[in-house]
Formats: structure tokens, C-alpha cells, sequence
């Protein structure tokens, strides 16, 4: 009767144990987890990176995330981990589910901290590195149309997506069936006709028209944005082409004045960085000027 007395109870407790909301049993989880069980595995997911076992570093960086969800270092761990396991120009359903997983592990990084500029960077880069350019574009505009953030960031994505709508059009204006040389005299001049696929012609005016409203846009934020004004300058011309394209000779002119004018502000902007970045150079304290590239992910260090 002991014995089955026992039993009876050792059931009843694993089916309670069994039978708790998920999160219950995450949050007692988290507070039988000691920091410096956290910080072991943290310890043990920088050996395992350093040692370039990147599968064993996954598995540590898991498991200090399992232990303290909302741990920012055990997520960032995580996300650099699996993006230095994904493999640029690898399309095998394996390294590209390892870029969706490091994506993943990004998003969750900033739901923790919504301010990280290297979760939304890597972000970008992973959705242009794996061909997914619709998820891009929403990616760069979520963060152009938020205004939790900075107007000079917002306007740096606004730029970007400038930049994307221009290339729609360059691309197809400069094909050499819509783009031919005439010679005049001692004259080259540039001669540009219309695509014969009247929906394409169609699609690139509306690339030129958005890229039009994403460089304003940019440039209401912020009236330095160099890139903004330079992405402004390119529209223009490639609107210049179009109504060349359409036979409209005023228009024409009209959009290559605004150009020039675009140009003649470009050109002031760039050459003020310029000389802050001579300026900086010139001593030996002061920080670089000027955006950075995103590094590749760090060798992540364990906590002091």
C-alpha cells in the first residue's frame, strides 16, 4: 500500500508539472537560473565561436537564452552565432533556413532592444543577401515610417529606398535597345527611345515616381541627407529621359534644370563632409565622420 501510495504521487506531481501553462514553467525556469549559469554558457558560446565550432556555440547561445529570455547579450550571442553560420552565396534550402533563423533571432533581439542598429542592419543584409527584396523594401520603409526613430535615420532609409527605385528605372534606360549614340558633326549626343514594351515603359515611370516621393520624403527629415539629394539628382535625370522617350521636349528641359539644381546641392553637401573628414583626420582623438559599414558579426565576449 506504501508503494502504490508513492506512486500515486509521483504521478500526480508530473502530471501537474505536465499540466502547467508553458509559460509558467518558462518563468520558474528563470528563476531557478542563476546568472552565473547564464554567464557560463555565454563563457562557453565565445570558446566554442572562437574556436570557430559554430554548431556548439548555437547550442550554448540557446541555452542562455532558454535560461534568461530577456537577457539582450544571450539573444545577441544567439543571432551572431547563427548569422556567422549562414553562408553568403549558398542557395541550399539548409543555409538559407540558417539565414531565416538569423533573421529570427534579430527581430526577437529587437523586440528586447527596438534601438539596435546592428539587429536592423543584419537584418537588411540578410534579406538582400538571400534575394528577398519585397521583404527588404518593407524592412527599410517599417523603419522609415516609424517615428520612434530618428529623423536622421528615418531619412537615411528613405534614401535607401530612393536608391532602389532609381536602379528599377536605370536599369532598363540604360539597355542598349533604349539608349543609342548619335553622331552629329563632331557631336556624340545621347539618344534615348522608348522600350517597346509599353507596360515596362509604364513600370519604370511609376520606379521614378516613387523614388521621386522616397528622396523628398528624406528630405523633409532632414535637409543634409547627402545621399537623399544625390538619389533626387539621378531621379530627376532619369525623369529627363523618360519625357525624351515620350517626345515631350519641354518637359525634358524642365527635369534637367531640376537635376542641375539637385546637382549644385549634392555637390555643396559632399564637399562639406569632405572637409570634416580632412578635419577629423587631422586629429588624433576624434571619431571617424560619416556612416559605417556593418562589420561581420563579432566574436562575442563573456561577461566580466
Amino acid at each position: 500500500m506504501r508503494f502504490l501510495a508513492a506512486s500515486l504521487l509521483i504521478a500526480l506531481a508530473t502530471f501537474t508539472a505536465f499540466g502547467q501553462d508553458p509559460t509558467q514553467r518558462l518563468a520558474q525556469s528563470r528563476q531557478t537560473a542563476s546568472p552565473a549559469e547564464v554567464n557560463l554558457e555565454l563563457t562557453q558560446t565565445a570558446n566554442a565561436y572562437r574556436a570557430g565550432n559554430f554548431a556548439e556555440a548555437q547550442r550554448h547561445a540557446e541555452r542562455a537564452v532558454s535560461l534568461d529570455p530577456a537577457s539582450v547579450t544571450a539573444a545577441t550571442f544567439l543571432a551572431r552565432v547563427l548569422h556567422q553560420r549562414y553562408k553568403p552565396g549558398d542557395d541550399t534550402s539548409e543555409n538559407l533556413d540558417m539565414a531565416r533563423a538569423a533573421i529570427t533571432a534579430y527581430q526577437r533581439l529587437m523586440t528586447l532592444d527596438s534601438q539596435n542598429e546592428e539587429a536592423y542592419k543584419a537584418i537588411a543584409v540578410l534579406y538582400s543577401s538571400t534575394h528577398q527584396e519585397e521583404s527588404l523594401r518593407e524592412w527599410i520603409f517599417q523603419r522609415a515610417a516609424n517615428p520612434q526613430i530618428s529623423n536622421e535615420k528615418r531619412a537615411e532609409a528613405y534614401a535607401v529606398l530612393a536608391g532602389k527605385y532609381w536602379d528599377c528605372s536605370y536599369k532598363v534606360t540604360e539597355l542598349p535597345d533604349n539608349k543609342t549614340v548619335e553622331i552629329k558633326g563632331n557631336n556624340a549626343n545621347l539618344v534615348f527611345k522608348k522600350p517597346k514594351d509599353a507596360l515596362e515603359f509604364e513600370r519604370i515611370k511609376q520606379c521614378v515616381s516613387s523614388g521621386l516621393e522616397m528622396a523628398d520624403l528624406a528630405i523633409a527629415l532632414d535637409q543634409n541627407s547627402e545621399s537623399a539629394w544625390s538619389y533626387k539628382t539621378n531621379l530627376l535625370m532619369e525623369n529627363a529621359k523618360l519625357a525624351e522617350m515620350d517626345g515631350m521636349d519641354l518637359e525634358k528641359a524642365r527635369y534637367l534644370k531640376e537635376s542641375n539644381q539637385a546637382q549644385v546641392r549634392t555637390s555643396k553637401l559632399a564637399d562639406e563632409r569632405r572637409r570634416k573628414e580632412e578635419k577629423g583626420s587631422l586629429e588624433p582623438q576624434g571619431l571617424p565622420v560619416g556612416p559605417r559599414p556593418l562589420p561581420p558579426p563579432r566574436v562575442p565576449k563573456p561577461l566580466s
